[in-house]
C-alpha cells in the first residue's frame, strides 16, 4: 500500500560570492587575451545578472569536486537522522566511473545505505526526486534525500574555448537565439547544488506533500538537440566518443557541450512544454486558479514570453504575479536549478499553506521533461 510523502526541509549551497556580468572573464578567463565580444548581446538576452563559480579566484582552478559541492548541499538540511536511501542528479560527474551518488555518499560518510545515480542533463536531478518520492511512497524507505546538482564552470575556463569569429558575432545581433552556439554557455551556465528530504509525516511549519511527478520524453519523434562526449552524424544521428579517434578528442572538441539552436528554437515549446502539459492538464484536471506558484526551470529569459504565450493557448493562463524564478541571481544551474528556486521559495515565507505548486522543469538533451505538483500542509 502507498503512502503519501513530503519535502519537510530544502536546502541548496551555492559556491563562493555571486559573480557579477563584468567579473565573469576575471573568473573564466579571456579567450584569446581579449574581451569577449559576444558576451553582452548573450547576458542581454538571458538576463541572468549574477551567478556562482567554484573556481579559485587565486589559482584559477576549481576549488571542489561535484560530488563535494553536492555533499555541502546535503549538509545544508541540517541533522535529519538516519537517511534509507540517496538520489543524485547531475549533468556533469567529476567520472565517467563510479556513478556520481556513490561518489556523493563517499564524501558524506553516511552508513550503508542504498544510492541511486540519474544521468541525464537539467531532468537528472528531477529524476532523482521521483525515485525517492517513489521509494518513500512505496514504503521501502522512510527517509530519502534528492539531490541536484552542477559543476559547470571547468568546462568554461578559456583555455577551452575556441575564439569567436567576425561571422558568429555579428550573427547574434541579428538573431538572439544564435547566442546558443558554443560560446553561449561561458555566460549561461553556472555551479550549484541543492537537495531535499523526503519522509512519510509532515514537519512544522510547513511541508510539501508531493501529489504527483510527471516525466517524458519526445525522444521517439526528435534528434539529440544537446550533447557532449559525442559528434553528429550527417544523418542526425550521434557518434559516441569511443567511435573517434584519440587524436579528435580534442581537435574535433567531442566532449564539449554542443547545441542545435535551430532545433532547440523550433520544438523546445511545444515538446516539452504545450504537448506534455496538455496531457496532464487533462490527466490531472489542472486548472490555472488551482495553481499558486508556477516555478519554470528556464534557461533564459528569453523563453519566458513564449512559456506565457503556451500556458495561454493551452487554457491554463497562470498569470505573471504567480510565478517564481531565480535564473536573474542564482543563474542556469541545470539539474539543481529547481532545486535551488524551490528551497528560496521555500524559506522565503510566501508559501501559505493549502497553496498548490507547480513546477516545469524541461532539458533539450533530446527533448525530456518534468512536471512535479507540491501541495502546501
Amino acid at each position: 500500500m502507498s503512502t503519501e510523502v513530503f519535502i519537510t526541509r530544502t536546502a541548496s549551497f551555492l559556491p563562493f560570492e555571486p559573480v557579477g556580468n563584468d567579473e565573469i572573464e576575471s573568473v573564466l578567463g579571456m579567450i584569446g587575451g581579449k574581451p569577449s565580444r559576444a558576451r553582452r548581446i548573450v547576458l542581454r538576452s538571458n538576463g541572468i545578472r549574477q551567478r556562482h563559480y567554484a573556481i579559485d579566484r587565486a589559482t584559477g582552478e576549481p576549488a571542489m569536486s561535484n560530488a563535494q559541492l553536492t555533499a555541502r548541499a546535503i549538509r545544508e538540511l541540517g541533522e535529519v537522522g538516519r537517511v534509507d536511501a540517496l538520489a543524485c542528479g547531475t549533468s556533469l560527474p567529476d567520472q565517467l566511473m563510479p556513478g556520481h551518488g556513490v561518489m556523493v555518499h563517499g564524501e558524506l560518510g553516511w552508513p550503508r545505505l542504498e544510492v541511486t545515480s540519474f544521468a541525464g542533463i537539467c531532468l537528472s536531478g528531477t529524476a532523482a526526486l521521483k525515485h525517492a518520492w517513489l521509494s518513500v511512497r512505496a514504503g521501502d524507505a522512510r527517509r530519502a534525500v534528492a539531490t541536484g546538482s552542477e559543476l559547470a564552470s571547468p568546462i568554461l575556463l578559456a583555455r577551452h574555448f575556441e575564439a569567436e569569429s567576425e561571422h558568429q558575432v555579428n550573427m547574434l545581433e541579428a538573431r538572439p537565439e544564435i547566442a546558443f552556439e558554443k560560446d553561449f554557455l561561458r555566460w549561461m551556465l553556472s555551479d550549484g547544488a541543492g537537495a531535499m528530504l523526503l519522509e512519510r509525516e509532515p514537519r512544522g511549519p510547513l511541508s510539501l506533500r508531493i501529489e504527483w511527478i510527471e516525466l517524458s520524453s519526445a525522444a521517439h519523434e526528435l534528434p539529440a538537440c544537446m550533447y557532449a562526449g559525442a559528434d553528429k552524424r550527417a544523418d542526425g544521428s550521434l557518434a559516441g566518443w569511443l567511435h573517434h579517434p584519440v587524436s579528435d578528442w580534442a581537435s574535433k572538441s567531442i566532449f564539449a557541450v554542443k547545441q542545435d539552436v535551430r532545433l532547440l528554437d523550433e520544438n523546445i515549446a511545444r515538446a516539452t512544454f504545450a504537448e506534455p502539459l496538455t496531457a496532464l492538464i487533462a490527466k490531472h484536471g489542472l486548472r490555472a486558479q488551482d495553481v499558486d506558484w508556477f516555478l519554470p526551470h528556464m534557461s533564459s529569459c528569453y523563453f519566458a514570453d513564449r512559456l506565457a504565450a503556451t500556458l495561454e493557448e493551452i487554457g491554463l493562463p497562470i498569470p505573471r504575479e504567480r510565478w517564481f524564478t531565480n535564473l536573474t541571481t542564482r543563474g542556469n544551474t541545470g539539474s539543481a536549478s529547481p532545486y535551488i528556486m524551490l528551497d528560496e521559495l521555500f524559506r522565503s515565507g510566501r508559501i501559505s499553506c493549502g497553496q498548490r505548486l507547480l513546477m516545469y522543469v524541461p532539458e533539450s538533451g533530446r527533448f525530456s521533461s518534468g512536471f512535479v505538483c507540491l501541495e502546501a500542509v
